[in-house]
């Protein structure tokens, strides 16, 4: 026989049919056809209808929208589920109700999972769970980012026990994979009881306004045990989350601005604990100076301003990404460049309650900075503070307990600290955000800056009080004083003079400055004490 023709007919000396070879493989690859298919089809035609008529995409919609056009790879798309209580034997759950996998975003690799509550309302099931779990393994292994979309009617009460398991896998591996990697949860439908701790102990929570919500037990039950008549937006909407709870980081008004948004936060993220961010080509000159900023802060101590406009001028082409901008707006969060480079910003807001520190914006900065901090993002901070904000409501809340997890924080960071003292910084406000005595690396302070234990009007009551009680015209001297406080120490020069702050700088060099300084620290290594773990205050 001809060598061509033995080569044919046998391959590794195992003799083949080629005509039974070609319909055993027809018959195989249409079985996997028609499997795939009814895995891409979700719950089918009805249920995908009816997800579209509440402006939801479908799961696989989601995510194909989210990532890079062709760059999703599925996996498990093929895991059922194991029960056979209570009817479940039946009951068909194309993906076991959740689609897995990877792909890319802007060229670079993240780990997706998205809920399809089209297939037996999402619900979390053993299986449903192996999914989850194995993606968010796969992820820190490669040291990938992981998004997850979260639309479900919790947990698949048909099976018990296993259903609880598989959340506390994943509360597990989110814990494990903290400071790791990025997380990122997006509510986009439904999230309730045992679910809603996932998203809370990730990264980040972007809610899709209308369609999701989030609580631990639902308005029926409330309504039972409470007697409370409250409807789930109003109990766990996007809006209540973002200004009222602090649960929500971001919220958008409908599910294609949240992928927008989605991506927008991706690109100022590293991709693991080891990397930096991308750094990102910018038109905007780094020695550029800015003189409208000497025009920002007012003469007046005590009159507001946004401090957002100093971002808007100093950082590169006027572009942030603002981080819980609903919530404690005492405080400003955001991501910005400098250079190109991501950098996290956090910056006393004087527009609202004058930029004080209370309960809820120590918590949101203290979150924002341990995150800069995990991910290798240097943090820039802006100081026009007048400390605490007393009151028995913020005593009795626990405003010690709360206010020192920004010490913390900062004291904890070893990443480039940079600060800035646009005006006001008095007493333990002073200390907090960020100062020398808190690890800052550089510390610039604006000519208007006031460094003192407390504002010059309370210093001088009570430091001349007695000159002040005694003299024939009270009111002049009481003005004398504050003007002799302000001279001596409420000025950013006595602070200079002990070295706790590097330079008085025209705030129209503030770019430049702040540029130098983080080129300079970028090779900055520290090493903190050996220890297991430290125990920030909750």
């Amino acid at each position: 026989m001809h060598h061509g023709a033995f080569a044919r007919h046998y391959q590794h000396g195992i003799p083949i049919d080629p005509i039974r070879t070609v319909s055993y493989m027809d018959e195989k690859l249409k079985e996997l056809s028609e499997r795939r298919a009814k895995v891409l089809g979700g719950g089918g035609p009805k249920r995908v209808a009816a997800q579209h008529e509440k402006g939801k995409m479908t799961a696989r919609e989601r995510i194909e929208s989210l990532l890079d056009p062709g760059s999703f790879t599925e996996i498990d798309a093929f895991v059922e589920h194991r029960c056979t209580v209570l009817g479940m034997s039946e009951v068909e759950a194309p993906g076991e109700g959740v689609v897995t996998g990877y792909g890319t975003i802007d060229g670079r690799l993240v780990y997706v999972f998205a809920q399809d509550f089209t297939v037996i309302g999402g619900s979390l099931g053993e299986m449903h769970a192996a999914k989850i779990v194995k993606a968010m393994d796969m992820a820190v292994k490669v040291g990938a980012p992981v998004i997850g979309i979260n639309d479900s009617g919790g947990a698949r009460i048909q099976e018990g026990v296993d259903a609880l398991c598989g959340y506390g896998d994943i509360f597990y591996r989110n814990v494990k994979a903290s400071g790791v990697v990025p997380q990122i949860s997006v509510i986009m439908g439904p999230c309730a009881g045992g679910a809603v701790y996932s998203p809370a102990l990730t990264d980040f929570v972007i809610m899709t306004e209308k369609t999701a919500n989030m609580f631990i037990t639902g308005p029926q039950v409330i309504k039972a045990v409470t007697g409370e008549d409250v409807s789930a937006e109003a109990l766990g909407g996007a809006h209540v989350h973002a200004a009222t709870s602090g649960v929500a980081h971001l919220t958008y008004p409908n599910e294609a601005e949240t992928i927008a948004g989605i991506r927008r936060l991706f690109s100022f993220l590293p991709s693991n604990n080891i990397e930096d961010a991308p750094l990102v080509a910018s038109s905007d000159d780094v020695a550029r100076i800015d003189a409208a900023l000497e025009e920002i802060v007012p003469e007046s101590p005590t009159k507001p301003f946004d401090v957002r406009d100093v971002i808007v001028r100093v950082f590169d082409g006027g572009d942030y990404l603002e981080i819980q901008p609903l919530y404690a707006q005492n405080i400003v969060t955001c991501f910005a460049r400098l250079g190109g480079r991501t950098v996290g910003i956090i910056a006393n807001q004087p527009k609202y309650m004058a930029g004080v520190l209370d309960i809820n914006a120590s918590d949101k900065a203290a979150h924002f900075i341990r995150f800069c901090d995990a991910f290798n993002i240097p943090l820039v901070t802006f100081v026009d503070t007048g400390g605490y904000l007393p009151g028995v409501g913020q005593e009795h809340g626990g405003v010690i307990r709360h206010g020192a997890k920004i010490l913390y924080a900062y004291s904890e960071a070893t990443v480039p600290k940079l600060t800035v003292i646009l005006r006001k910084a008095y007493g333990g406000a002073y200390i907090a955000m960020c100062s020398r005595h808190l690890g800052a690396d550089q510390v610039f302070a604006w000519p208007t800056a006031e460094i003192a234990v407390m504002g010059p009007d309370g210093a001088a009551n009570i430091i001349f009080k007695k000159e002040i009680e005694e003299a024939a015209d009270p009111v002049a001297v009481r003005k004398e004083k504050i003007a002799e406080y302000k001279h001596n120490f409420a000025n950013p020069y006595t602070a200079a003079a002990r070295g706790y702050v590097d330079d008085v700088i025209d705030p129209a060099e503030t770019r430049p400055r702040l540029y130098r300084a983080l080129q300079m620290l970028l090779g900055k290594r520290e090493q903190g004490p050996a220890r297991k773990h430290g125990n920030i205050p909750v």
